[in-house]
């Protein structure tokens, strides 16, 4: 047999270990813990479910070497408590028993320990930033009573030998702990890399300032710690950002000679990129949808070059195992790291060894884990429904019996609910008015910046057609009459919704279009638009249309944009739309639509905006008594997704995948 991808299955020897591929999921957060902060049930099903898709390597980030100095959110693992011990000990076990190497990731957040400020201890960086100078972006502004005392204080050369000690101890317990590697975290703007980089470390001493040799000191002497304390055989990874991408922060060229200073101490070289608390270098480190795919490897790929003697890895928006043995095979990097791709489809190795490249669910770079994780803690995935639910999923029974199961609309939900009653060996009949499955969204294919969405409704269509407990029926729409004629055991309406036409004077005239009509149809928009609407659709639209050569204006009714507050993906579009020098006009009111534009009325009184065409983006309305007319209709109805409430491809694939789990069970 010959492997489909021979370089990115080629296993890797470092040290002691032996890694069965190049494949590792990138260290990741997890904040779905307890007041002890230690590792518990869901979160060793969480990262099992990595290892088990057959990663070669999986790592467990954000542990905080030193809570009292490094807890940067008040919810990091504590891997300096020794309670913590069982709690690690079965997530290593977890992960290792399906032939993948446990890792866990060291850090500190230096001048970032913001939980530490709130505890009214102090904060230690390379060097003190006063209180008039807390407009640095280095500095998140933190109290102190004395206008000359210094938020960030220089840590003192004592507690710099401190926590070298802090870094050993955390090794060496990971290692106790069954963990097969270490990843110390010395890039994204954490402690080791604010004092690797010649920006921050301006110290006089010995440890900081011009000298690299200085700069590098504490990093290295963390290295020969950890080493001393795990022994020769335990493989060690450091994470880095080969650039810091900011005016802030150090370039590649810096970034080239910190690799090249750290080379003799480290076993495999991660290099990453960006800063976490610079918002445009954040929004690199993880790559939103405007980025390429693979956008960081150049980074990896330079400093590979001058790195000789051991592995190098690189992260950030891979997705594609194409692209991934390429990267192996052309020498750019000799390991790939997943972080969201790792949520999308855990199963990416597994898939790609097999060869079927057309089942790997691919990132959309949504950004909806992120959202999740910020509103809940807990990380979800817009297209991947079991992530979140790991612990109530995995040990999901069979159903007690098979049913004939109806579904009603052809679009996210539908094809979601189709594939998993199918998967769980019901006989499914896929009922889809229009002459293509996909739902709404299919309005956006042509758009640059959701190509991995189009992906993604197209393999959820593929395989829908190609299952062989789905019956798909094109161009039919499920009236009472043809639920009653088809007696199906059970129906689920997932009918979704339609745009929401607002009861604006004008609204019908001739130069007015929705949001998707324009979507299908932007040669009907004139040249000057007015977006009506200021949420993810309106604004979404407003890139794509100006990027189509439009002049485009966004007008919201409330003196903010609707858009997810917690998501990556706001940052990313207010960047975009910035970029694009969109005109987004808040507080701002329409009162009538004319032929020649809009009439608003703002805090700075009324006036017309000229267009001509004027787009209604203003959210959506359920399909709930279509759907509703379908409950009689068998003895098990399920009704979900925007037929109920509109909200988001997450909210549409996890009612879907959890109708469809319950079937079976009498």
């Amino acid at each position: 047999m010959s492997l489909k991808y021979p370089h990115l299955f080629q296993p890797l020897k470092v040290r002691g270990a032996l890694f069965r591929n190049r494949i590792f999921a990138s260290p990741e957060g997890f904040y779905n813990v307890g007041p002890e902060c230690f590792p518990n049930a869901a979160c060793a099903a969480f990262f099992e479910r990595k290892a088990l898709g057959g990663a070669a390597s999986v790592c467990l980030g954000d542990c905080i070497v030193d809570r009292d100095t490094g807890t940067h959110y008040p919810f990091l693992m504590r891997i300096d408590d020794p309670n913590s011990l069982p709690g690690f000990a079965a997530l290593a076990s977890a992960v290792s028993r399906h032939g993948a190497i446990a890792s866990v990731e060291l850090s500190h957040a230096g001048m970032y320990a913001e939980t530490v400020a709130a505890r009214g201890l102090p904060v230690y960086g390379p060097v003190e930033i006063k209180g008039q100078d807390s407009a640095t972006p280095y500095s998140f502004g933190g109290k102190a009573e004395n206008p000359d005392e210094g938020y960030i204080h220089e840590m003192p050369e004592e507690i710099i030998e401190r926590l070298i000690g802090k870094y050993a101890a955390a090794a060496a317990f990971a290692q106790q702990a069954g963990f097969g590697m270490v990843t110390v975290h010395a890039g994204h703007g954490w402690l080791l890399a604010q004092f690797l980089s010649s920006k921050t470390n301006t110290r006089k001493d010995k440890w900081g300032g011009s000298s690299l040799e200085n700069r590098l000191r504490f990093p290295v002497a963390v290295l020969e710690a950890i080493r001393k304390a795990v022994g020769p055989a335990f493989p060690v990874e450091v994470r880095i950002s080969g650039t810091e991408i900011a005016d802030e922060g150090y370039d590649l060229e810096e970034g080239i000679t910190i690799a090249k200073g750290l080379e003799p101490y480290s076993d495999i070289l991660h290099v990453s990129t960006g800063h976490h608390q610079i918002l445009g270098a954040s929004m690199v480190t993880h790559p939103s949808m405007f980025l390429p795919d693979g956008v960081n490897v150049q980074y990896a790929a330079e400093i590979k070059k001058h790195v000789k003697t051991i592995p190098v890895a690189t992260v950030g928006a891979l997705t594609d195992p194409a692209m991934m043995e390429e990267i192996i095979a052309s020498g750019q990097a000799d390991i790939v790291e997943l972080g969201r791709q790792s949520l999308a489809d855990p199963d990416l190795p597994i898939k790609a060894r097999m060869g079927m490249d057309e089942e790997i669910n691919k990132c959309m770079r949504c950004s909806a884990c992120f959202g999740s994780g910020g509103a809940t803690r807990v990380f979800q995935c817009a297209i991947n429904p079991e992530i979140g639910h790991e612990l109530e999923y995995r040990d999901k029974p069979l159903p007690r019996s098979t049913k004939t199961v109806l579904v009603a609309g052809g679009g996210v939900g539908g094809m979601e609910a189709a594939l998993t009653a199918a998967n769980r060996g019901h006989s499914v009949i896929l009922c889809e008015k229009t002459g293509r499955l996909g739902g709404t969204l299919r309005c956006e294919e042509h758009v640059s910046f959701k190509k991995h969405l189009d992906e993604y409704l197209n393999r959820q269509a593929m395989r829908c057609e190609k299952h062989p407990n789905v019956e798909v029926r094109l161009n039919t729409a499920v009236t009472p009459e043809l639920a009653q004629a088809l007696k199906p055991d059970v129906i689920i309406a997932a009918l979704g919704a339609r745009p929401a036409v607002p009861p604006i004077k004008g609204i019908d005239g001739a130069n007015v279009m929705g949001a998707e009509d324009v979507y299908y149809h932007p040669e009907k928009a004139g040249k000057k638009l007015v977006i009506l609407g200021g949420g993810l659709v309106g604004l979404e639209l407003a890139l794509h249309m100006n990027g189509q050569g439009r002049d485009v204006t966004v007008v919201e009714m409330r003196d903010k944009l609707a858009v997810d507050q917690f998501s990556m993906h706001t940052p990313a579009l207010m960047i975009q739309l910035e970029k694009q020098k969109i005109d987004i006009r808040l507080s701002t009111a329409v009162q009538e639509i004319t032929p020649d534009g809009v009439r608003v009325s703002s805090p700075e009184g009324e006036y017309t905006l000229a267009a001509d065409t004027v787009v209604y983006a203003v959210g959506q309305k359920p399909l709930t008594e279509e759907a509703s007319a379908l409950h009689d209709c068998a003895p098990e109805f399920y009704q979900l997704g925007d037929c109920i409430t509109p909200k988001n491809i997450m909210n549409a694939t996890r009612s879907a995948y959890g109708a469809a789990m319950d079937i079976g069970r009498f």
